[in-house]
């Protein structure tokens, strides 16, 4: 009964709110102690009890008396972080007080104008004149105060951390307090795990659900490329300002890499009791990214003239991206990617009781951290790439990939897997690593192979590409850049993703898609270019891609006499008009798939999606770089289109229609998905836009690296066809035995040096991040749904 009159008293103190006409003063603590004082309301319950429209009427209405509650609230949470919350009292006002503003942020930032309201000193706010926030010159702006009263609390003893003290005088001192003894979780720096509590976990899930909501103030402002344009609440928080900067990044760190959701292996134990630890995790991760996007700059605040001057010189350094590239340690290194790779994995478990084991939903804020991890500490990606570890990350992205390729409401989850394996498919050791034999066989609907992680990779690919959604389309040409990265590297390849591989190549070289958008043929260009690799660099164990290459040997004599006058070129594009598929998919050779499996299926209708922005054309999105003989790699200088070498012109002809960026020259230019579209579409359908030409054929026809190709055909055919007839061999193993054996030494031109398409960080790519991060974050908080229909900017919303 104490819990309905509780939420009853607080609904009354909100409609008193929402209908007073006239100010509240600050020092009536009788109406401004309904919200927090004797409440038992749960976060649920807030957002409930105060609904949107009251919020935004209070706004608009009474400002002032919205302004005071923020500033009771925020004064009510700097109390309870210097006093250290002794008694349970305490403890509800802080969680009270916690709730309320997380229920009212995202409704200060939707307003521009009101955006600032944190950064203000609020003068005459306090008690009877006499506080020193009145003090205009030694006060902190309110958001200063909330986010160094958040890290306070979070390492709060018998609050959210263990107290190390017992006895008559355990109250700890707040000031003196070092928080580094505090670290949640045994890991990277701290050796001792502390004892579970799960009030504290529920606790620290409250305070990081508030300090989430502080940093999206991000959300409610338009996508902009600048990247010097910092997040005021990040830089702050992540600043020599916050005192428990390192403890709190390793606390985050330490319980994201800790977690482990199966436990004890009991059946079923995720139903029996409530895993109060995965939503830690979750805020946990969450708060992670946001904090590591940016490196330091200037952040973005509404001006004012005491910050004019401020916003002129560099930002400070974000620490947590410090601390973060400063992890050197190889066994902090190997907890942070086992893990990883252990939570990644957990979707795929697959157990004999169905639903038997937990299964997180958190792994798109996981692929997240990981990229951040290789992008900000280099000797983690070396350590990643160091051992066949690598390939506990490799295989549950290619899972993800397949598992939601038909989905478009997962297209951001695409392009972060694809983005990851891009990075890593820039380093030698990767390639190598792929070699290693597939055994684990996760249940995908793919084809069952025998073979290498490098052929799982490759029919991954061909299934994303034969068999996925259409807004997969701008993804194509850096799947493709990842296989011509790693394909040096490949020793054998199985038959069936050397089949996989012809097709595609089958597919793309057709006159209908060659000539139906300007930069299709790119697509061919790779594919000849990891041909020409395998050949002239791992031919001894690829008869397999030999053969099939011998078997398919007139798509190549196709593509060398491919028409280019006008009346074949109008010929071509009027059965791309019968044939609307992107790729013919039956010509595909399809074979059962692997037991346990579950095809790929788009998504329920009524799901909710976030819009992203274009990515850059890959030649944006990468740099070149050539090995040397010694094993390192030179940067590739950037050359116009007319003096790049043969082999190159896969990439750098022209800005690449599928990122949407085709004909632009200014950069900072973004589409959301929707435009992306109509662009795509219009681009692809409209005559008036482009149209091919004889001379656009001739000017890459003339550049197809063909003849390596062209002369293995040469020498082996004849060699293949006379076995064929001296033996009379309709097995086809008895020709690979002898491919197998066969050797082309002198026979074929120079090998070609390597060139490694590296991932090259750019405006373009971070905005995508940006965008993609938050529209996680957006989604996947539901309970309470924090943003959910605010006017939030950063991107749209939208219904499957």
């Amino acid at each position: 009964m104490g819990s309905t009159d509780s939420k009853l008293n607080f609904r009354k103190a909100v409609i008193q709110l929402t209908t007073k006409t006239q100010p509240v003063e600050a020092t009536d603590d009788a109406f401004w102690d309904q919200f927090w004082a004797d409440t038992t309301t749960t976060v649920q319950d807030v957002f409930a009890l105060v609904p949107a429209a009251e919020i935004r009427a209070v706004r608009e209405e009474s400002p002032s008396n919205l302004a005071t509650l923020c500033y009771k609230a925020v004064e009510k949470l700097v109390q309870g972080a210097e006093s250290g919350c002794p008694t349970e009292r305490e403890k509800q006002v802080v969680l009270n007080c916690t709730r309320i503003l997380s229920r009212i942020l995202p409704y200060i930032f939707e307003d521009q104008d009101w955006r600032g309201f944190f950064w203000s000193t609020v003068p005459g706010a306090g008690r009877a004149g006499t506080d020193e926030l009145d003090d205009d010159d030694g006060a902190r702006p309110l958001a200063e105060s909330l986010l160094l009263a958040i890290a306070d609390l979070l390492f709060c003893p018998d609050f959210t951390v263990h107290s190390h003290r017992r006895g008559p005088d355990s109250v700890e001192n707040m000031q003196s307090i070092d928080s580094c003894e505090y670290i949640w979780e045994a890991g990277v720096g701290f050796a001792q795990s502390p004892p579970l509590n799960y009030i504290h976990d529920l606790n620290r899930t409250e305070l990081l659900r508030l300090l989430l909501t502080c940093f999206s103030e991000a959300m409610y402002l338009p996508s902009s490329t600048d990247n010097s344009v910092l997040n005021p609440w990040v830089t702050f928080f992540c600043s020599t300002e916050n005192r428990h900067a390192l403890p709190l990044f390793t606390s985050l760190l330490n319980v994201v890499c800790a977690y482990d959701p199966v436990g004890y292996g009991i059946p079923y134990n995720h139903l029996l009791f409530s895993d109060y630890r995965e939503q830690l995790v979750e805020q946990a991760v969450q708060i992670l990214i946001v904090t590591l996007e940016h490196d330091g700059g200037v952040p973005h605040r509404p001006p004012s003239p005491s910050s004019i001057e401020e916003q002129e010189t560099a930002g400070p350094e974000n620490l947590f991206v410090n601390y973060l590239s400063r992890i050197h340690r190889e066994e902090d290194f190997d907890f942070v990617l086992k893990g990883l790779a252990r939570l990644l994995t957990n979707p795929l478990t697959q157990t004999y009781l169905p639903n038997s084991t937990k299964k997180i939903q958190f792994h798109q804020e996981l692929l997240v951290l990981f990229w951040k991890l290789c992008d900000f500490n280099k000797k983690f990606l070396f350590f990643v790439l160091k051992s066949s570890d690598v390939l506990d990350i490799l295989v549950p992205i290619l899972f993800y990939l397949n598992d939601a390729r038909a989905d478009q409401s997962r297209v951001g989850l695409m392009h972060i897997g694809v983005f990851i394996l891009l990075l890593l498919s820039g380093e030698r050791n990767f390639g190598v690593r792929l070699n290693k034999p597939y055994s684990v066989h996760v249940p995908m609907d793919i084809p069952v192979f025998t073979g290498t992680h490098a052929d799982l990779l490759i029919v991954v690919f061909h299934k994303i590409i034969t068999t996925g959604h259409q807004r997969l389309q701008p993804l194509f040409d850096c799947l493709l850049t990842i296989v011509v990265n790693v394909s040096p590297y490949l020793k054998s390849l199985s038959m069936v993703a050397a089949n996989k591989l012809l097709h595609l190549l089958e597919a793309f070289s057709t006159t209908w898609f060659l000539f139906s958008v300007a930069q299709n043929h790119h697509l061919v260009f790779f594919l000849l270019e990891a041909f020409n690799n395998i050949i002239q660099y791992q031919f001894d164990g690829n008869c397999n891609l030999v053969y099939a290459i011998i078997r398919k040997r007139n798509v190549f004599h196709q593509l060398v006499n491919l028409p280019s006058d006008s009346a074949c070129i109008q010929k071509g594009l009027q059965r791309k008009r019968k044939t609307p598929d992107v790729i013919s998919r039956t010509s595909s050779q399809e074979t059962v798939s692997m037991e346990g499996s579950h095809p790929a299926v788009p998504a329920e209708p009524g799901t909710l999606k976030t819009s992203l922005v274009a990515i850059p054309a890959i030649d944006k999105l990468t740099e070149k770089s050539q090995v040397s003989e010694d094993g390192t790699m030179v940067s590739v200088q950037k050359t116009g289109a007319s003096q790049a070498a043969p082999s190159e012109q896969s990439a750098v002809a022209g800005t690449s229609d599928t990122e949407s960026n085709s004909g632009r020259d200014n950069e900072d230019v973004f589409y959301t998905e929707a435009e992306m579209e109509r662009k795509r579409f219009s681009i692809a359908s409209s005559t008036s836009s482009w149209a091919p030409t004889p001379e656009w054929v001739l000017s890459w026809k003339s550049k197809l690296p063909l003849q390596t190709i062209m002369r293995l055909l040469q020498v082996l055919v004849p060699q293949v066809e006379k076995i064929c007839i001296d033996k009379g061999l309709t097995d086809e193993s008895e020709i690979l035995k002898f491919l197998q054996h066969g050797t082309l030494v002198g026979l074929l031109p120079v090998p070609h040096p390597i060139l490694i398409r590296k991932y090259q960080a750019n405006a373009g790519t971070a905005m995508w991040f940006r965008t993609y991060m938050w529209g996680v974050v957006y989604l996947r908080n539901v309970d309470p749904p924090i943003w959910y229909d605010t006017d939030v900017r950063l991107f749209e919303i939208q219904k499957m």
